[in-house]
Order: C-alpha cells, then sequence, then structure tokens
C-alpha cells in the first residue's frame, strides 16, 4: 500500500521589504542629504544675517519693551477721547519691523556696500535737515526739526547720526602709508563735514541734537587717535561757543527757561519746571516693583507731557518700578558692551570707528535722555534709544545695530 506523500507546506509569506528596502535607501539617503543641504543654507543665511544673538536679542528687548511702554502711556487718554486705544501700539510695532528691515539690510552688507551708500546717505540727510527750514517743516516743542505729508512724518536730524557716524569714519579710518593717526588736513575735513548738519540742527534749533551730534564727532576723533591739541582746541571752542550763547541771548526763550529751570527746580513748578518736576514725581511713586502695568496713576492721569517720546523712562520707573528701570538700563549696557567689543576685534581702522562712534552716540544719548528724566541734566527733548516712540529713532538705533553685526560679521571671517 502506497504511502500518500504530503504536500510541503507553503513557503512563508515574505513582503517585498528585502526587495523594496535597496531600492528606497538610495531615495532616503537623497532625501536627507536635500534637506541637510536646506537647513545649512537657512543656518547659515540666518548667520550671516544676525551674527551676534546677544546684541541682537539686547536690541530686540528694549524695542519690546518700547512698545509696551508706549502702549501703556498712549492707551489711557486714547481710550478717554473715545480713540482707538491701540492706534500708538500698531504705530510702534511698524516702526520696530521697519527697523528690523534696515538692520538686517545693513548686516548683510559689506564695507563696501556701505562704504558706497555712505555719501549718498549723508547728502540726503542734510537736505532733510535744509527741508525742515521750509515751509514743509512741523514745529514741535518749540524745534522745527519735522518734515511732514499727511499722517506721514519724518525727523530727519534721527536719520543724520548713523550717516554721520558711517561719513567720519571713512575720512578718519583712510590713513596713509606708516602713519598711525590722521593728519591735520583729515581732521580739518572731518569737522567740516560734521559742520554742516551741526549747523542746520542749530538753525532749528535742536539743542538735545546738537548735543548728540557733538558727542558723536568729538568721540570719533578721539578714537582716530586724533593730537590732544585739536581735542583741546576743540573742548575750548566749544566751551567759549556755548559761553558766547547765553550772553549774546542766541537761545531762545524756552531754552533759557528750562536751563533756569534746571538750576532752580523749584522756582516755576507750574511753568517752565513744570515737565522735570512731574518727570521726578511719577518715577519715584513706583517703589521698588511698580505699580503694576496699566495701573499708574500719574501715567493714566497724564501728568507728564510727551511720556511716550522723551519722557517714557517715567512709565518704567512708575509702572515697573526700580526693577524694571534697572533692567532698562541692563539691556542698554549689554547693547553698548557688544558694541564695545566689536570695536576692539575690528580688524580695520574703518570698523573700529563706525563701532566706537555707534557706541559714543548710544551712550550719549541714554545717559542725556536718563539724566533729564530724574533732574540730572535739564530738559532737552532727546528720545531714548530704541524704546521712545517715533519711527526715525527706531530705525536709526536699529540701522546702527546692523552696522556692529556688519563689522562682526566680517571681522570673524577674517579671524
Amino acid at each position: 500500500m502506497t504511502t500518500p506523500v504530503r504536500p510541503l507546506p507553503p513557503a512563508p509569506y515574505r513582503w517585498p521589504a528585502r526587495q523594496t528596502r535597496p531600492a528606497l535607501r538610495p531615495a532616503i539617503r537623497s532625501a536627507a542629504r536635500s534637506a541637510a543641504r536646506v537647513a545649512r543654507r537657512v543656518g547659515g543665511a540666518v548667520r550671516t544675517a544676525v551674527p551676534d544673538w546677544g546684541l541682537a536679542g539686547a536690541a530686540g528687548a528694549l524695542c519690546l519693551a518700547g512698545v509696551v511702554l508706549v502702549w501703556a502711556s498712549t492707551r489711557p487718554k486714547l481710550a478717554a477721547e473715545g480713540e482707538d486705544p491701540q492706534t500708538y501700539l500698531r504705530r510702534q510695532l511698524l516702526n520696530v519691523v521697519a527697523g528690523t528691515a534696515a538692520m538686517v539690510a545693513f548686516a548683510r552688507a559689506d564695507h563696501g556696500t556701505v562704504r558706497a551708500w555712505t555719501p549718498p546717505l549723508y547728502a540726503l540727510g542734510c537736505l532733510g535737515l535744509l527741508a525742515v527750514l521750509t515751509p514743509l517743516g512741523r514745529t514741535v516743542n518749540g524745534a522745527q526739526s519735522w518734515l511732514g505729508v499727511g499722517a506721514f512724518q519724518v525727523q530727519p536730524s534721527e536719520l543724520v547720526k548713523p550717516a554721520l557716524v558711517l561719513t567720519l569714519a571713512m575720512l578718519l579710518g583712510e590713513q596713509p602709508d606708516g602713519e598711525h593717526r590722521p593728519r591735520g588736513v583729515q581732521v580739518l575735513l572731518a569737522l567740516a563735514v560734521a559742520a554742516v548738519p551741526l549747523g542746520l540742527v542749530m538753525l532749528q534749533p535742536d539743542l538735545g541734537t546738537f548735543m548728540i551730534l557733538a558727542a558723536i564727532t568729538f568721540g570719533m576723533l578721539v578714537a582716530a587717535g586724533v593730537r590732544w591739541r585739536w581735542i583741546a582746541l576743540l573742548a575750548s571752542a566749544g566751551v567759549a561757543a556755548a559761553v558766547l550763547a547765553w550772553v549774546l541771548g542766541l537761545l531762545r526763550p524756552h531754552q533759557v527757561q528750562r536751563l533756569l529751570s534746571f538750576a532752580d527746580p523749584l522756582a516755576d513748578p507750574q511753568g517752565a519746571g513744570y515737565n522735570a518736576a512731574q518727570a521726578l514725581i511719577t518715577i519715584g511713586s513706583g517703589g521698588l516693583h511698580g505699580r503694576g502695568l496699566l495701573r499708574g496713576d500719574q501715567t493714566g492721569g497724564g501728568f507728564v507731557p510727551e511720556q511716550h517720546t522723551d519722557f517714557v523712562f517715567t512709565v518704567a520707573g512708575e509702572e515697573f518700578g526700580f526693577a524694571g528701570c534697572v533692567l532698562v538700563l541692563l539691556l542698554l549696557w549689554a547693547v553698548l558692551a557688544r558694541g564695545l567689543r566689536v570695536a576692539a576685534q575690528a580688524a580695520s581702522p574703518y570698523g573700529t570707528l563706525a563701532a566706537a562712534g555707534i557706541v559714543c552716540w548710544l551712550a550719549v544719548q541714554s545717559f542725556v535722555n536718563v539724566g533729564m528724566v530724574v533732574g540730572l541734566l535739564p530738559v532737552v527733548g532727546v528720545p531714548l534709544p530704541f524704546v521712545s516712540y517715533g519711527g526715525s529713532s527706531v530705525v536709526a538705533c536699529l540701522a546702527a545695530v546692523g552696522v556692529l553685526m556688519s563689522i562682526r560679521r566680517q571681522d570673524v571671517r577674517r579671524l
């Protein structure tokens, strides 16, 4: 009897992974390599645009603080008048966006591009200063320093600051072979270039901006290594000019009143000394930790004039207290410290002078603004960098940060 042959069991089904995996692996590797290339390009673009995250972070934090403080200082008044309380908030955000675009543009540019655009920027700024002296100019707080067409307004004196820094860096940074400091001809040419915007600003008259431009010029001459006899001569000329302006009565009545109220703040607390007196009351009422956002009585009552521009530091004092003021000052110090580091590490005299001029500008302007708020200096009408409301000021300050980033990026490549 024949034994039936059992059929062999079917072979186990093997899914086609072994056949498709070899075909999929090259595709996966290719996709991974493509993704890695894209990531490297994006990362490289970000690193090129923002080579110094510490500087960008400090400047961005100051701008964010400015948006909050401007909103807090304008919201109560607009709400009481039945207007949109978010008006200045949106405007300041647009100012920051425009300033950020200028910062990125300057950060990505090399020295050659910046130097090529410097003379047109300087000429455009001087033309703007001339235009404000025509019927196109608008007078605000005793100074005809604004250009306005409809709702659009620009302050050319703010845009002249970075243009003057870059122009002086070009003139003083191109030293002859074997020379370690600018020659007398270069110094005279630099003084002539600075004299044009200085004279036009005094015709407005804008004493605060004049002080900032003069400090930029003086600081860059010192950084360039100009001989001390030039420095002594300029300092003596400045003191003599100030004395003559006072003796000959060249100052405007409102400027004289501000100086007299600074000498004796209690002489006219309801008149010329009102701004300074209310600023002290407001900044001191916040105590250590402040009264809280939108809870300040002085800010909500609108007792301090121009609180969203020149006196925005008082809002930080009342609503965020001493801690808020210290935070703002620390962020300003961080920007200045990074700028000094860029100046110290710059590989060319041009980069060193440009960075030093920007630091001098921002440091002096911050000191003057905070000093007039706390009563250490007379009221001269100078915005707090990055924080005060105003498109011209915010764009100019962020553009200066972009110049520092450009210098930093190119110096890192050399190192």
